[in-house]
Protein backbone atom coordinates (compact mmCIF):
# COMPACT_ATOMS: atom_id res chain seq x y z
CA UNK A 1 0.00 0.00 0.00
CA UNK A 2 1.42 3.28 -1.22
CA UNK A 3 2.22 5.38 1.97
CA UNK A 4 1.60 9.52 1.79
CA UNK A 5 3.69 11.66 4.21
CA UNK A 6 3.59 15.21 4.15
CA UNK A 7 3.86 18.48 6.18
CA UNK A 8 2.00 21.95 6.06
CA UNK A 9 3.55 25.54 6.68
CA UNK A 10 1.33 28.51 7.80
CA UNK A 11 1.45 32.17 7.84
CA UNK A 12 -1.32 34.67 9.59
CA UNK A 13 -3.16 36.57 7.66
CA UNK A 14 -2.70 40.32 7.95
CA UNK A 15 -4.86 42.00 10.45
CA UNK A 16 -6.64 44.13 8.20
CA UNK A 17 -8.85 40.82 6.79
CA UNK A 18 -10.88 41.34 10.19
CA UNK A 19 -13.62 43.94 11.05
CA UNK A 20 -13.59 46.21 13.84
CA UNK A 21 -15.67 43.30 16.29
CA UNK A 22 -13.64 40.14 15.01
CA UNK A 23 -10.07 42.29 16.33
CA UNK A 24 -11.90 43.24 19.23
CA UNK A 25 -12.77 39.30 20.20
CA UNK A 26 -8.92 38.22 19.19
CA UNK A 27 -6.98 40.65 21.43
CA UNK A 28 -9.84 40.86 24.12
CA UNK A 29 -7.48 39.71 26.67
CA UNK A 30 -5.29 42.51 25.90
CA UNK A 31 -8.21 45.02 27.05
CA UNK A 32 -7.82 43.21 30.83
CA UNK A 33 -3.96 44.22 31.42
CA UNK A 34 -3.38 47.76 32.78
CA UNK A 35 -0.10 48.19 31.92
CA UNK A 36 1.01 49.19 28.40
CA UNK A 37 4.53 46.86 28.41
CA UNK A 38 2.06 43.92 29.53
CA UNK A 39 -0.88 44.73 26.51
CA UNK A 40 1.48 45.12 24.01
CA UNK A 41 3.56 41.89 24.79
CA UNK A 42 0.30 40.06 24.93
CA UNK A 43 -1.42 41.46 21.41
CA UNK A 44 2.28 40.45 20.15
CA UNK A 45 1.63 36.86 21.61
CA UNK A 46 -1.76 36.68 20.48
CA UNK A 47 -0.86 37.63 17.11
CA UNK A 48 1.93 34.65 16.97
CA UNK A 49 -0.53 32.06 17.46
CA UNK A 50 -2.79 33.54 14.70
CA UNK A 51 -0.73 31.44 11.97
CA UNK A 52 -1.69 28.64 13.91
CA UNK A 53 -5.47 28.73 13.81
CA UNK A 54 -7.39 28.20 10.25
CA UNK A 55 -9.65 30.98 10.72
CA UNK A 56 -6.63 33.40 10.78
CA UNK A 57 -4.36 32.33 9.02
CA UNK A 58 -3.54 30.24 5.46
CA UNK A 59 -1.68 27.41 4.20
CA UNK A 60 1.49 28.73 2.07
CA UNK A 61 3.23 25.38 1.43
CA UNK A 62 2.59 21.60 1.54
CA UNK A 63 5.56 19.19 0.63
CA UNK A 64 5.00 15.77 0.57
CA UNK A 65 6.75 12.33 -0.34
CA UNK A 66 5.60 8.71 -1.42
CA UNK A 67 7.13 6.87 1.43
CA UNK A 68 8.10 3.97 -0.61
CA UNK A 69 9.89 5.67 -3.66
CA UNK A 70 10.29 9.46 -2.34
CA UNK A 71 8.92 11.03 -5.25
CA UNK A 72 6.54 13.72 -4.65
CA UNK A 73 5.89 17.33 -4.81
CA UNK A 74 6.48 20.82 -2.76
CA UNK A 75 3.64 23.06 -3.01
CA UNK A 76 4.26 26.69 -2.42
CA UNK A 77 2.17 30.07 -2.73
CA UNK A 78 4.07 32.50 -5.01
CA UNK A 79 3.96 35.79 -6.00
CA UNK A 80 5.83 34.67 -9.42
CA UNK A 81 3.80 31.45 -9.63
CA UNK A 82 5.44 30.03 -13.40
CA UNK A 83 6.77 26.97 -12.76
CA UNK A 84 10.05 26.14 -13.56
CA UNK A 85 10.79 22.27 -15.25
CA UNK A 86 13.01 20.38 -13.15
CA UNK A 87 13.58 17.51 -15.61
CA UNK A 88 13.66 13.88 -13.57
CA UNK A 89 13.46 15.74 -10.29
CA UNK A 90 12.23 13.31 -7.68
CA UNK A 91 10.61 15.85 -6.54
CA UNK A 92 8.74 18.68 -8.25
CA UNK A 93 8.91 22.22 -6.62
CA UNK A 94 5.52 23.62 -7.73
CA UNK A 95 4.30 27.33 -7.18
CA UNK A 96 0.75 27.96 -7.09
CA UNK A 97 -1.23 31.37 -7.28
CA UNK A 98 -3.09 31.02 -3.93
CA UNK A 99 -4.04 28.89 -1.09
CA UNK A 100 -6.70 27.18 -3.25
CA UNK A 101 -5.18 26.33 -6.17
CA UNK A 102 -2.48 24.45 -3.44
CA UNK A 103 -5.02 22.96 -1.83
CA UNK A 104 -6.78 21.79 -5.00
CA UNK A 105 -3.92 20.18 -5.99
CA UNK A 106 -3.25 18.78 -2.94
CA UNK A 107 -6.54 16.69 -2.25
CA UNK A 108 -5.95 15.57 -6.13
CA UNK A 109 -2.41 13.99 -4.89
CA UNK A 110 -4.10 13.08 -2.19
CA UNK A 111 -7.13 10.71 -3.64
CA UNK A 112 -4.29 7.82 -4.78
CA UNK A 113 -3.07 7.11 -0.89
CA UNK A 114 -4.97 5.18 1.44
CA UNK A 115 -2.42 5.81 3.95
CA UNK A 116 -0.77 8.07 5.21
CA UNK A 117 2.01 9.41 7.72
CA UNK A 118 2.42 13.18 9.82
CA UNK A 119 4.04 14.15 12.75
CA UNK A 120 2.20 15.98 14.80
CA UNK A 121 -0.97 15.58 12.12
CA UNK A 122 -4.06 14.99 14.17
CA UNK A 123 -3.56 17.78 16.11
CA UNK A 124 -2.53 20.32 13.45
CA UNK A 125 -2.07 19.40 9.97
CA UNK A 126 -5.05 17.55 9.07
CA UNK A 127 -7.87 19.66 11.33
CA UNK A 128 -5.89 22.40 10.09
CA UNK A 129 -6.18 21.32 6.46
CA UNK A 130 -9.67 20.12 6.73
CA UNK A 131 -10.56 23.97 8.32
CA UNK A 132 -9.31 25.73 5.36
CA UNK A 133 -10.47 23.67 2.57
CA UNK A 134 -13.77 24.08 4.15
CA UNK A 135 -13.73 27.61 3.92
CA UNK A 136 -12.54 27.90 0.67
CA UNK A 137 -15.07 25.48 -0.86
CA UNK A 138 -11.87 23.34 -1.94
CA UNK A 139 -13.41 19.90 -2.28
CA UNK A 140 -11.72 17.31 0.08
CA UNK A 141 -11.06 13.94 -1.22
CA UNK A 142 -10.45 12.03 2.24
CA UNK A 143 -12.54 12.40 4.84
CA UNK A 144 -11.24 9.51 7.43
CA UNK A 145 -8.27 11.20 8.55
CA UNK A 146 -9.43 11.94 12.25
CA UNK A 147 -11.33 8.49 12.36
CA UNK A 148 -9.80 6.48 15.36
CA UNK A 149 -7.41 7.87 17.43
CA UNK A 150 -5.63 4.59 18.59
CA UNK A 151 -5.12 3.32 15.43
CA UNK A 152 -2.24 3.69 12.64
CA UNK A 153 -4.70 3.07 9.45
CA UNK A 154 -5.43 5.02 7.90
CA UNK A 155 -2.99 7.88 9.29
CA UNK A 156 -0.45 6.90 11.29
CA UNK A 157 0.55 9.83 13.68
CA UNK A 158 4.33 9.43 14.76
CA UNK A 159 3.62 12.49 17.35
CA UNK A 160 1.55 9.97 18.76
CA UNK A 161 3.38 6.57 17.83
CA UNK A 162 6.26 7.79 19.90
CA UNK A 163 4.25 8.79 23.38
CA UNK A 164 2.33 5.60 23.25
CA UNK A 165 -0.75 7.85 23.04
CA UNK A 166 0.54 10.59 25.39
CA UNK A 167 0.71 7.33 28.22
CA UNK A 168 1.79 9.17 30.79
CA UNK A 169 1.65 12.96 29.95
CA UNK A 170 4.17 14.99 29.64
CA UNK A 171 5.88 13.97 33.04
CA UNK A 172 5.62 10.69 32.25
CA UNK A 173 8.42 8.70 30.24
CA UNK A 174 7.87 9.46 26.71
CA UNK A 175 6.71 12.71 27.19
CA UNK A 176 6.43 14.53 23.29
CA UNK A 177 9.17 16.10 22.17
CA UNK A 178 9.27 18.62 18.63
CA UNK A 179 9.95 16.65 15.65
CA UNK A 180 14.04 18.68 15.53
CA UNK A 181 14.98 17.14 18.70
CA UNK A 182 13.37 13.39 18.11
CA UNK A 183 15.59 13.84 14.88
CA UNK A 184 18.78 14.56 17.01
CA UNK A 185 17.91 11.33 19.37
CA UNK A 186 17.90 8.95 16.32
CA UNK A 187 20.42 10.25 14.44
CA UNK A 188 18.44 11.81 11.94
CA UNK A 189 19.34 14.99 10.18
CA UNK A 190 17.26 17.68 11.60
CA UNK A 191 14.73 20.03 9.44
CA UNK A 192 16.20 22.44 11.42
CA UNK A 193 20.18 21.95 10.42
CA UNK A 194 19.52 24.58 7.47
CA UNK A 195 19.06 27.05 9.86
CA UNK A 196 15.15 27.57 9.25
CA UNK A 197 12.68 26.80 11.19
CA UNK A 198 8.58 27.20 11.49
CA UNK A 199 8.55 30.23 12.73
CA UNK A 200 10.56 31.91 10.24
CA UNK A 201 8.09 31.66 7.91
CA UNK A 202 6.08 34.47 7.94
CA UNK A 203 9.36 36.38 7.35
CA UNK A 204 10.54 34.52 4.32
CA UNK A 205 7.18 35.02 3.15
CA UNK A 206 7.03 38.44 3.84
CA UNK A 207 10.44 38.76 2.01
CA UNK A 208 9.55 36.86 -1.42
CA UNK A 209 11.53 33.97 -0.77
CA UNK A 210 8.92 31.17 -1.17
CA UNK A 211 11.25 28.82 -3.00
CA UNK A 212 12.83 28.27 0.67
CA UNK A 213 9.51 27.73 2.18
CA UNK A 214 9.21 24.87 -0.12
CA UNK A 215 12.65 23.60 0.70
CA UNK A 216 12.33 23.18 4.50
CA UNK A 217 8.96 22.15 4.67
CA UNK A 218 10.69 19.07 2.51
CA UNK A 219 13.10 18.47 4.57
CA UNK A 220 10.38 18.33 7.28
CA UNK A 221 8.50 15.56 5.21
CA UNK A 222 12.29 13.80 4.42
CA UNK A 223 13.05 13.76 8.53
CA UNK A 224 9.81 12.46 9.13
CA UNK A 225 10.08 9.43 6.22
CA UNK A 226 13.12 8.57 7.99
CA UNK A 227 11.56 8.34 11.56
CA UNK A 228 8.73 6.61 10.23
CA UNK A 229 10.98 3.92 9.15
CA UNK A 230 12.51 3.55 12.07
CA UNK A 231 8.97 3.02 14.08
CA UNK A 232 8.43 0.58 11.67
CA UNK A 233 11.39 -1.20 12.17
CA UNK A 234 11.41 -1.08 16.17
CA UNK A 235 8.73 0.13 17.67
CA UNK A 236 5.03 -0.52 15.81
CA UNK A 237 2.76 -3.48 16.96
CA UNK A 238 3.62 -2.32 20.19
CA UNK A 239 0.13 -2.13 22.29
Amino acid sequence: MATLVFDIETTAQPIDNFDASQQEYLFRETEKLADPAAKDAKREEITRFMSLWPLTSQVVCIAMLNAESLRGQSLFVADDFEEVAEVNAPVKFIPCADETELLTQFWEVAKKYDHIVTFNGRGFDVPFIYLRSALLNVPISKKNWLGYRYACEPHCDLAEQFTFYSVGGQGGAARRFNLDFYCKAFGIESPKSAGVTGNDVSTLMAAGKFREIAEYCLRDVRATVELYKIWQERLAGIK
